[in-house]
């Protein structure tokens, strides 16, 4: 009797306890239709099962909708999420937009009126028994906001009235300084974890701390001190007091989930001030870093640094993606963290050692009195460095005898000693520059293949430390160091390639490389394959292929993923400088979509860099049999602007005739024909019939019937 008693009382402890916890259920695995989360998975991979576009019928996309913010001129850096039959994504002003996914039509939209700056995405929880769905994202005024994802509404129960203040207790000191969150929040379970943007000169400001809180209720559940506190592992890297009030380094990229092990990978920013350190001495833990934490806890599990005592402003800005390599002969769980570097470091997810080895290698030492660079940096042994890392004069740009003048003149005043090569008290050239390299982008990744796609920036920065002036925080600052290396006409003062997509296999080597875009100015003139500057990210799919926009001449591109072979490119209405997704609509169409907003974020001249936009726009396969269509050219296209003058308008012929349709027929048209389709209205229905032709010939669109209906539009509009 006296052991049934004992043995009644430990179960009903067991069920008491168990009642009482939080439910641990896994993390829920993503419906093959969907894009639920901003990597699609917990890890990241940016991987979709989907293959109804494949390799075979990827050259006959067309765009399926467009929905136009109206908030054209900010950066729209949004990669939308789908998830349950909603698409979900941010406006450039941080409005919070859920649409139909094969219409583009609007359901609901929230405006958490904050001050406008760009955010990478929102994220998505199912919720459980007690709690609906919800939608989680940060805004630049430093709040975690939650909606109920059915309405839109503030969720209920979740903070303060659907919001937690995350500056309160962080920014007090400094209540002007910059606090923001740029990048969607990541999930684990019933733990929403988040990290901020914050300054990053001068070295005093706001900590950059990640912290989690509870999805439910808005509780503060851990945080973690990128700046290691007195008493704890790593403060001893900050030099005397160095950690003391040290803005940052802040957690501003997107993190990672390895739901296997509990574990989140968060990519750690620089430290501030980004090119000035004498007042913290030593490598400055964990700065630069990737840490692995305890998702449920915080508790640190591991840490690899990138970049020792950084005064380049190469902060990891990626989300590290969880992968699967092979050594010796063994599989090996890890995770690929792409840096501004151009280095690729693929650590084992385990215990953070680098799979293929990393040596120590000596770089140039700093002259900047007070400033002491650390002597070496970490080179991974396997993959090379995947863009440019130094020049010789020799590798001085050839496009024209004015830009080589210009150009070899300008290296010859500028100090370059290869990778690593400190902004000094002289003019420095630095590669691959402030920009990257990889950056916040990241990288995509075939579990099928085996590989691992990143896409690539080569573009020097140039720029020198100067004596900062009597009573500044700091004593000595850096000018020009976002300048970039390019000649009078925009394009990089060295030779190409400019821009690269690489896929590196599972045994670290590069199983192919090609150049990523191309200036239609540059193929006119027979300058083909240079490679262009790209700011965003590719996606990866079942059907063989490899997605992307990022390119700063206004493109989307789809390459084959095991030959890199390019199969598919087409016009957007201004750069892309996001992220792709694809998912399955309930019609059962597979469609992919992509924010292209421009603005010029690498401040050049060349290509179509210039243009804004507002458009989220998806691409599906036409409906009906197939239509034969001709391989993409990269013939030149005039550069289309984002909205038409009368001038342009009218053109050289007689004025079009006013009506309804005018301004959209110069949108629906413009974005992929440019301003002389205006000039082929002007042929009469006959001469326009023939001129659709054509464009259907050359696959420009995607049927006889689109002809039929664009023609009738224009008849019924202008009368011709």
């Amino acid at each position: 009797m006296t052991i049934l008693i004992f043995v009644m009382r430990t179960l009903w402890l067991v069920c008491a306890a168990l009642a009482l916890a939080p439910p641990a259920w896994p993390q829920p695995v993503p419906q093959k239709s969907d894009w639920p989360a901003y990597g699609r998975d917990p890890g990241g991979t940016r991987y979709s099962p989907l293959d109804q576009i494949d390799t075979t019928n990827v050259k006959r996309l067309q765009r399926a909708w467009v929905y136009h913010t109206g908030e054209a001129g900010r950066a729209f850096e949004i990669t939308p999420i789908v998830v349950g039959g909603v698409l979900y994504f941010a406006t450039q002003n941080q409005k919070i937009v859920a649409l139909e996914p094969e219409t583009g039509r609007e359901i609901w939209k929230f405006d958490p009126k904050s001050s406008a700056r760009e955010i990478r995405g929102v994220t998505y929880w199912p919720g459980d028994r007690q709690t609906a769905a919800r939608i989680f994202f940060g805004t630049s005024d430093g709040r975690l906001i939650a909606l109920d994802a059915r309405t839109g509404t503030l969720a209920k129960g979740f903070g303060d009235n659907g919001a937690v203040d995350l500056k309160a207790g962080i920014t007090d000191k400094f209540p002007r300084a910059s606090y923001a969150v740029t990048s969607p929040p990541t999930i684990y379970r019933n733990v929403v974890i988040v990290g901020p943007s914050t300054q990053e000169g001068p070295s005093l400001g706001p900590s950059g701390d990640p912290r989690a809180y509870d999805v439910r209720t808005g509780k503060l559940l851990w945080r973690f001190h990128t700046v290691p506190q007195p008493g704890e592992p790593g403060s001893e890297t900050w030099g005397p007091d160095g950690w003391k009030d040290r803005s940052g380094p802040s957690q501003w990229g997107p993190a990672t989930i390895d739901t296997e092990r509990g574990l989140v990978f968060l990519p750690v920013g620089n430290p501030a001030d980004s090119f000035y350190g004498a007042d913290r001495k030593g490598t400055n833990l964990y700065a630069n870093c990737v840490v692995a934490l305890d998702a449920l806890t915080g508790k640190l599990r591991w840490y690899y640094q990138t970049v020792h005592h950084d005064i380049w402003d190469y902060d990891l800005a990626a989300p590290p993606a969880l992968v699967e390599v092979r050594r010796d002969g063994k599989t090996i769980p890890a995770v690929a963290q792409i840096t501004k570097m151009g280095i690729l470091f693929i650590l084992d997810r385990a215990n953070g050692r680098p799979v293929f080895g990393v040596a120590e290698r000596p770089v140039p030492p700093s002259d900047t009195p007070g400033e002491q660079a650390w002597p070496t940096q970490p080179f991974p042994l396997k993959p090379p460095p995947l863009a440019r890392m130094s020049m010789t004069k020799d590798e001085v740009t050839t496009r024209t005898p004015a830009a080589q003048k210009f150009c070899d003149e300008w290296f010859s005043r500028l100090h370059h000693e290869g990778a690593y090569t400190p902004f000094g008290t002289a003019p420095s050239l630095v590669f691959p520059g402030t920009m990257g390299g990889g950056n916040w982008g990241g990288v995509s990744f075939d579990p099928k293949l085996g590989y691992i796609f990143v896409n690539t920036s080569s573009l020097g920065g140039a720029g020198r430390m100067v004596k900062a002036n009597e009573g500044a925080p700091m004593a000595w600052r850096n000018e020009g160091g976002y300048q970039r290396f390019i000649d009078p006409d925009g394009y990089p003062c060295q030779q190409p390639p400019w821009g690269e997509l690489t896929a590196v296999n599972a045994e670290g080597d590069i199983a192919w490389r090609v150049p990523l875009g191309s200036y239609d100015e540059l193929e006119a003139q027979g300058v083909q394959h240079t490679g262009a500057a790209n700011m965003g990210g590719s996606i990866a799919t079942a059907g063989g292929l490899v997605f992307i926009g990022a390119t700063t001449d206004s493109k989307f591109r789809a390459f084959d993923s095991r030959t890199g072979s390019e199969l598919w490119v087409t016009r957007l209405d201004a750069t892309a400088d996001t992220i792709p997704v694809t998912y399955q609509g309930r019609n059962g169409k597979q469609y992919v979509a992509i924010a292209a907003g421009g603005t010029n974020r690498f401040r050049m001249i060349a290509g179509t860099a210039g243009q804004v936009a507002d458009s989220l726009i998806a691409f599906a396969l036409p409906d009906g049999p197939a239509v034969p269509v001709r391989e993409p050219t990269q013939a030149a296209r005039p550069s289309v602007p984002n909205r038409l003058s009368e001038a342009e308008l009218k053109g050289d012929g007689a004025p079009l005739p006013d009506g309804a349709g005018k301004e959209d027929v110069a949108r629906m048209c413009s974005g992929c024909h440019g301003t002389a389709v205006f000039t082929r209205m002007r042929m009469g229905r006959q001469g326009w019939e023939d001129e659709v032709a054509a464009m259907v010939e050359r696959g420009a669109v995607g049927s006889a019937q689109q002809v039929r209906a664009v023609t009738d539009y224009l008849v019924k509009n202008f009368g011709k």
